[in-house]
């Protein structure tokens, strides 16, 4: 996704975009369902809602659009892909049942995409609903109710009766205000994820965007992965014909020469013709993608590399084991390596074999899984190898720390030290109308060498550093001159060397760290 600069004076507020997630018949759909009939109904009687991936609920005099596909779809390919398209989580835990390990995952998934959770305890008009439970059970997973002195917001609701949905919406616009600043600039042109898309027998390719920004327009130029097109209908979520969509809308286009896939960025260009060419160079991306077999996953190979660039500080990892105890012992061991430059983030926890969810979220949060005394099922592993995610299964716990000990000293930056090896007086100066000023010097001690670094010093203080990119006796290039000797030097990208100036020539080094002691910086030993 493209980086913008919007102008302050252009933002206005956007609907807070929210995913219901949570455990298998605790009433996720009930609940959607619910919300849509009670808040859509009430702003149009008798519209009938189209299935397009998302839809719209008024709140007063505000609106929100709910994600139609509970659960943790929404969080994984798009956030493989770099999109964040949810912007709260509503967590729906029975109160009959509690905490199971679907709500687990679930609140991994929206800590993992920083997404806050606003809790809905359904059920609560059965006779055995135990509200407090619940509350306890999730406060010891880190969601600490608000009134309990915690932030978490829950609210306790009856989906099938239709109960409590009001103070649900409105705590979750409470979080929206109090925690996030929601404003999209609509005078941009569009931009936001795709988040479903079919090939309609009647109307061609159909596809779902949730505008983040912008406004689309009909025949607007629009882009989307490897698919292209000029918008030729707009519908919104009632299936109503509409001529624009603004941000927080989710609308149904049509016009995409086939259906994009769901997760990527659809963007609106200039004209046709450049909609066409981005989508042929995203499409040879991805065809060369698929040529690889599958994408560069998570190795601890990969995640060398990307700490080397800087972008990782955390080696995530998703943890699963055969009982509550061993995952507990693996944490308490985990927890004790303890370092200032890199340091072990367990993003999931889990009891059981390790399944296609722990991979996706693994693959979306660029983690590896671990595995103690558990084995993946054949369709997890099928996943992780099209996914490229590394899973690792131990059977003793001391060989899963060291393991892990081991990943962390490869991410460890290396070392790097600086030995003097000689000194330089400059004695004349030549210019050379090609090259610039050569230093005619005198090596006053240890010697100097083509291409090693240099610091100018001109009366005690060093005013440059830099390189020696030619190195000279008489007129010939060489590659070192020794102490008492004379020789002539062209400084890289600098031409202000002086008569009197002295030239202090180092070498750097970088030294591979062999364990977690040897902290950045330390000289070699």
């Amino acid at each position: 996704p493209e980086v913008y600069e919007d102008d302050e004076s252009d933002l206005e507020a956007r609907p807070p975009v929210v995913t219901i997630m949570g455990h298998v018949d605790h009433g996720k759909t009930t609940l959607l369902d619910a919300i849509r009939k009670s808040a859509v109904v009430e702003t149009e009687a008798g519209g009938i809602t189209q299935h397009i991936g998302a839809y719209q609920v008024q709140h007063g005099e505000r609106k929100l659009t709910f994600l139609d596909t509970p659960g943790h779809e929404a969080f994984t390919a798009m956030r493989a892909r770099g999109a964040k398209v949810t912007d709260i989580a509503v967590l729906v835990v029975a109160a009959d049942d509690g905490v199971m390990p679907q709500t687990k995952e679930s609140i991994s998934h929206a800590n993992a995409a920083e997404v806050p959770i606003v809790v809905a305890v359904n059920k609560v008009d059965l006779p055995d609903a135990n509200t407090d439970r619940v509350r306890n059970e999730l406060a010891a997973e880190g969601l600490q109710p608000e009134e309990w002195g915690g932030t978490t917001q829950f609210s306790e609701v009856s989906a099938k009766q239709s109960e409590g949905l009001d103070d649900l919406l409105e705590k979750v616009l409470l979080v929206a205000d109090a925690e996030l600043e929601l404003t999209a600039n609509p005078k941009a042109d569009a931009s936001g994820p795709i988040i479903e898309s079919r090939l309609d027998v009647g109307r061609g390719p159909v596809a779902t965007m949730l505008i983040h920004r912008g406004t689309l327009a009909v025949g607007d130029a629009i882009v989307a992965g490897d698919a292209w097109g000029k918008v030729r209908a707009l519908y919104n979520f009632r299936g109503e014909k509409v001529n624009e969509a603004r941000p927080g809308d989710p609308v149904e286009i049509l016009g995409f020469d086939h259906p994009p896939p769901a997760g990527e960025l659809g963007r609106v260009v200039e004209n046709e013709r450049q909609a066409r060419g981005y989508a042929q160079v995203r499409g040879e991306r991805l065809r060369r993608e698929q040529l690889a077999q599958r994408r560069v996953g998570v190795s601890l190979e990969t995640l060398f590399e990307a700490l080397q660039e800087g972008a990782i500080q955390d080696l995530n990892l998703v943890l699963k084991g055969d009982v509550v105890g061993s995952v507990e012992a693996a944490i308490s061991e985990l927890s004790k390596i303890q370092h200032p430059e890199v340091r072990v983030n367990v993003i999931h926890q889990g009891v059981g074999g390790i399944t296609e969810n722990d991979i996706m979220l693994a693959s979306a949060s660029n983690a590896m899984v671990v595995g103690f005394n558990v084995r993946p099922n054949a369709e997890a592993r099928a996943l992780a190898d099209r996914e490229g995610v590394e899973i690792r299964t131990y059977r003793v716990i001391y060989q899963l720390t060291d393991d892990i000990e081991q990943a962390l000293v490869g991410m460890l930056k290396p070392v790097r030290t600086e030995e003097t090896i000689g000194e330089v007086e400059v004695r004349q100066l030549f210019r050379v109308s090609r090259l610039g000023t050569i230093a005619g010097s005198y090596v006053t001690n240890g010697t100097v060498k083509r291409n090693a670094s240099v610091r100018v010093v001109r009366d005690g203080t060093v005013i440059y550093e830099t390189k020696i990119s030619q190195l000279k006796r008489f007129k010939d290039d060489v590659r070192e001159v020794e102490e008492g000797f004379e020789c002539g030097i062209l400084l890289e990208g600098f031409n202000d060397v002086k008569e009197g100036d002295v030239l202090e020539i180092y070498e750097t080094r970088e030294i591979e760290r062999t364990d977690l002691e040897t902290p950045a910086g330390a000289p070699a030993s």
